[in-house]
C-alpha cells in the first residue's frame, strides 16, 4: 500500500486521494476490502501514511516522521 501511494503524484498539499490507492490494491493485488482495510490501518499505526479524518485522502509520511 505504502509502495502504491509512494507512485502517485500527491496533489495538492500532499494529498493522495484514498481511491488512487483503493483501486490497484483492490484489483491489480487481487485483494480484498478487509485487507485494504487492515493494510491501510497498518500503515498509519506505523507512521507511514496519515489519514484525514474525513478518509477520503492520506498524505505519505516522510522516513523523519513528517
Amino acid at each position: 500500500m505504502v509502495e502504491i501511494a509512494a507512485g502517485i503524484e500527491p496533489v495538492e498539499d500532499g494529498r493522495i486521494h484514498i481511491e488512487k490507492i483503493n483501486v490497484p490494491f483492490l484489483y491489480a493485488h487481487k485483494a480484498k476490502g478487509s485487507e485494504f482495510r487492515t493494510g491501510l490501518a497498518f500503515a498509519v499505526e506505523r507512521s507511514w501514511l496519515e489519514l484525514h479524518e474525513s478518509g477520503t485522502y492520506v498524505r505519505l509520511k516522510t522516513a523523519s516522521g513528517s
